[in-house]
């Protein structure tokens, strides 16, 4: 009879339980109206082997690919207001072929597309059964998210300088190809140590780092950045290394001692009046975000932290201005870099582009573009069919148009 008992006593907490479980999962799924739709994996991503509609369920729902950690938002949201004088007649040449916002939109799979200008919303359209509340995977925009925190980082004091060992704060990397590399080399890509990027080589280093994320091992992808061999002289060479950016939050993780997706909560999330919650993949189960990928917002949010970047990092709340940012920091991330006596089209972690102006950029068509000299942001998701070399039409093409649009 006392076993029965307590045998009943543990059935009901076991049912308890599960019946929590089963409602915080039904509470989830009816907050975000994606979460229970059809899916791929993460290796048919980088393969490009999903079929339009599986694909585009699997960019807006990336959260349950991998543990995730909560970006949190503040309470308040800012205000994007609507502007009077909306886009029209918008449309652009090249090699005597004219487009417009519907080619643009078409030819390359977009999803998403919000267009400000002197903080204004000149256009907003979501597509391909998206809407204001989808999250949305940012792939390589992400390295510059994390880049963004390395400048936090120096601004709070975390850490000293720009030209810092990373192995002041990364010990563990002493005695590999990373000792003699500084802050400045990572955030430039150009620490010298070898990496082949090839997303669809399954040999490739970038294949090699996936492999060691889907394992689910803490520390697996920073054990593999520590076998690396040395190519070249830190400094010398520019090669782009989605690994680099696992070291970039580690870095951050370090130097905080705090988690990446709580330190961007504090210092911007919950400050830049974003208005849902982001979530950013881990490494393992409660272990490090992934510096080069995986995080998923809303396109409104990705647009405001484009407005962060063109404020120079610095945030106004409550009329009191507070700078995040090191001041001209975003004009040195966003800026072409001498490496080796080269000059190289990267920033720290951005990519310049026509004048002053300049992009974070993701694969299959992931963009946050900001133009300081025409006040204009540029939020653009897509579900292009394969990694790389896809695109309908030249987004750059399409950027440096809208520029010039805006005389």
């Amino acid at each position: 009879m006392r076993n029965l008992q307590t045998l009943s006593a543990f059935t009901l907490v076991l049912l308890l339980t599960l019946s929590s479980k089963v409602a915080a999962a039904v509470e989830t799924a009816a907050e975000y109206r994606h979460a229970t739709e059809d899916i791929g994996t993460v290796r048919q991503i980088y393969d490009g082997k999903l079929y339009p509609d599986i694909q585009v369920n699997t960019f807006r729902n990336i959260d349950r690919l991998f543990p995730t950690r909560t970006v949190a938002r503040g309470n308040a949201v800012s205000e994007l207001p609507l502007s009077k004088q909306p886009l029209q007649d918008f449309a652009y040449s090249v090699d005597d072929q004219t487009y417009d916002l519907y080619d643009v939109l078409s030819m390359n799979r977009v999803s998403g597309l919000l267009i400000i200008q002197n903080g204004e919303i000149l256009f907003e359209q979501y597509l391909l059964g998206n809407g204001p509340d989808t999250r949305w995977m940012s792939m390589s925009v992400v390295k510059s998210i994390t880049a963004t925190l390395i400048g936090a980082a120096i601004q709070d004091g975390f850490i000293r300088s720009i030209d810092d060992p990373i192995v002041n704060y990364l010990p563990r990397f002493k005695g590999s190809a990373y000792d003699g590399v500084t802050v400045k080399h990572l955030l430039q890509m150009s620490s010298g140590v070898a990496w082949n990027e090839t997303y669809t080589d399954p040999a490739s280093d970038r294949r090699r780092m996936l492999e060691a994320q889907l394992s689910q091992q803490p520390g697996a992808i920073l054990d593999l950045m520590a076998s690396l061999p040395r190519a070249a002289m830190p400094g010398t060479v520019w090669n782009y290394s989605t690994g680099e950016t696992q070291l970039a939050g580690a870095l951050v993780r370090a130097a905080t001692g705090k988690p990446v997706a709580q330190y961007l909560s504090e210092k911007i999330w919950s400050k830049l009046g974003m208005q849902a919650d982001a979530n950013w993949w881990l490494q393992s189960p409660d272990g490090l975000e992934i510096g080069g990928s995986g995080l998923s917002a809303t396109l409104r949010d990705y647009a405001r932290l484009g407005l962060f970047w063109l404020n120079d990092g610095v945030i106004t709340t409550d009329g009191k201005p507070q700078r995040v940012l090191p001041k001209g920091w975003m004009q040195a991330a966003s800026s072409r870099q001498k490496i080796g006596g080269k000059t190289v089209d990267y920033g720290y972690m951005l990519w310049p582009l026509h004048g002053n102006s300049y992009a974070a950029e993701g694969i299959f068509g992931q963009y946050l573009f900001v133009d300081p000299d025409k006040q204009l942001v540029v939020a653009m998701w897509s579900a292009q069919s394969k990694p790389l070399y896809r695109a309908g039409l030249n987004e750059y093409a399409f950027l440096q148009a809208l520029s010039a649009h805006f005389q």
